[in-house]
């Protein structure tokens, strides 16, 4: 089984690097994956959904900042995370035309989202908060006085089930003061060595750079829906950690319960075994992390977990990696542990990096995402750039984020703040697009260049023939007469047509001979497809359509 490329030019934009260009799209070869990014700069009031020329596919405004993270749900919605002020954080939702259907403020004097969030199969949401506790209430759970402020801020998950247009149920929590040891002071009910307790946070860590009131600074959260499980990534701690989410609320607060029987406690932990008193410095892998996230099933390296490592303190010089590890978990979601080792692997699997280093460098936000064809998207958060990179290293997609704040800026000109958190590509078949129009239309940025870039989607094919198959009118708009020649063919053929996503819309049978046969195209949207021919012996090279 062979592949063919179904190839489009567009007018737009240049997929060249021209010594003028500064934003936009810089590449997109034949290799690059193709599928639909959404772009949700950190200072703009808009999120994109953008092809992989640019082209702006559907776009949403919103009255609120945003609060970093934005996704599609299945139902072709925007997810996204919300500023309400200078208040604090919740989550709204938008359909596909861009109508707000539903808002949740999530924020109080004692909590306040933050962050990420995490779309649940089940159609509920993880929301990342920071809860508040007083100098008092620390000092009471065993904090160290020297290592306190006037407040404390350690992190919580809570599951919400969205209902109305701007409520929500609480159906399930998870808190970090639940599960801390200390070994300050021996009055308490947690005293005790952290070396010990792995599964337990060591309540008077405090990490490089780390605070005394974002403590954990907790910025990402994923979802295995395999292993029922939860990884939260801990800036300050440079780790991550996995937790069990197939607990009860009241198994969630405790030791026991749940999948694991472990209840709410850290099952795997990564990145730097000083925070358990299992290494030192020079064990230390991560620096600064963001976007801890496990590869998805059916994809290369599924079940691995994923981490941009940020680089901030690395010595002597400070750059980005993409490390990719191998949990040691088995299939009932089980993690090998030792009596006093830090936790396995003892090395990455795989790490990607920039060449010179410094090339690849942000020591704030950023994200990446492993692709269906073994590509991974990596977003270089402070620098607003977008790129796709194959195993060995070689960029298939290169793109920079052209919004100055909300304003998108002149081809030509810098585009300072244009920061982006995290970026994520959406394949063609996600169920999100079914029955949307996904014609693209202009790029962000203003007075672009000339296009060359083409969009290449892959059907799985046999082999070549033409047929001296062609469509007429093309550009159509009710009715295209398609003409063919079948002569000499001993199989029956038909005309198959597909969407520029390379989605399968219909075939027709095709009798034999050399013909033309008239198709009544009025009740397809307006957009760009593909036809070809196919036989038992052989398929024709796919052609362009265009419906007006």
């Amino acid at each position: 089984m062979h592949k063919i490329y179904l190839t489009l030019t567009l007018i737009f934009l240049t997929c060249q690097t021209y010594a003028q260009q500064t934003v936009g799209l810089f590449l997109n070869d034949s290799l690059a994956f193709n599928g639909y990014t959404l772009l949700a700069p950190n200072s703009a009031r808009q999120t994109y959904l953008l092809d992989n020329c640019g082209l702006i596919v559907n776009q949403w405004s919103s009255d609120n900042i945003p609060y970093f993270s934005a996704y599609l749900t299945p139902e072709g919605n925007l997810l996204r995370a919300v500023r309400f002020g200078a208040q604090g954080g919740g989550v709204e939702m938008h359909n596909w035309e861009g109508e707000l259907i539903w808002q949740y403020q999530f924020f109080s004097d004692k909590l306040s989202q933050h962050h990420d969030l995490e779309l649940l199969p089940n159609g509920n949401i993880l929301i990342l908060a920071w809860e508040s506790f007083t100098q008092h209430e620390a000092i009471e759970a065993g904090r160290d006085t020297s290592l306190i402020d006037e407040e404390i801020r350690p992190e919580a998950i809570f599951e919400v089930e969205p209902i109305g247009t701007d409520s929500a149920n609480i159906v399930w929590e998870w808190h970090v003061m639940d599960h801390l040891i200390q070994d300050n002071d021996p009055t308490k009910a947690n005293f005790g060595n952290p070396a010990n307790h792995p599964e337990l946070i060591d309540f008077n860590y405090i990490g490089i750079g780390g605070g005394y009131v974002d403590w954990l600074h907790a910025n990402y959260i994923d979802y295995n829906p395999d292993l029922d499980q939860i990884i939260i990534n801990i800036r300050n701690f440079n780790e991550f950690w996995v937790i069990d989410h197939s607990t009860t609320t009241e198994e969630a607060a405790g030791h026991t319960g749940g999948n694991s029987g472990k209840g709410g406690d850290i099952l795997y932990r990564w990145g730097n075994p000083q925070t358990y008193r299992r290494g030192t410095e020079e064990d230390r892998v991560f620096y600064r992390q963001h976007n801890a996230n496990w590869i998805p099933a059916g994809y290369p390296g599924e079940g691995h977990i994923m981490v941009f490592n940020n680089g901030l303190e690395r010595q002597p010089v400070q750059f980005s990696s993409i490390d990719v590890l191998i949990p040691p978990v088995d299939a009932m979601g089980n993690y090998e542990t030792s009596a006093s080792a830090p936790f396995a692997p003892a090395e990455l699997h795989s790490t990607y990096t920039a060449t010179p280093l410094e090339d690849m460098y942000s020591a704030r936000i950023s994200s990446a995402q492993r692709l269906p064809n073994g590509h991974t998207l990596i977003c270089v958060g402070q620098a607003g750039q977008l790129i796709e990179v194959d195993a060995n290293d070689v960029v298939h997609w290169d793109y920079i984020n052209p919004l100055q704040g909300s304003n998108p800026v002149e081809q030509g000109n810098p585009a300072p703040g244009n920061s982006v958190f995290a970026a994520v590509r959406y394949a063609p078949d996600f169920e999100g697009f079914i029955g949307r129009d996904l014609t693209p239309g202009e790029p962000i940025e203003l007075n672009p260049l000339p296009s060359d870039c083409e969009i290449t989607v892959d059907i799985e094919t046999p082999d070549f023939a033409e047929f001296n198959l062609t469509a007429a009118p093309n550009p159509a708009i009710n009715d295209v007469y398609f003409s063919y020649n079948l002569n000499g063919k001993t199989s029956d053929a038909y005309l198959e047509l597909y969407n520029s996503q390379g989605q399968f819309l219909w075939k027709k049978y095709l009798p034999q001979g050399s013909q033309e046969m008239n198709v009544d195209v009025s009740d397809l949207p307006s957009g760009i497809y593909f036809y070809r021919i196919i036989s038992r012996e052989n398929v024709s090279q796919a052609r362009k359509l265009i419906l007006y």
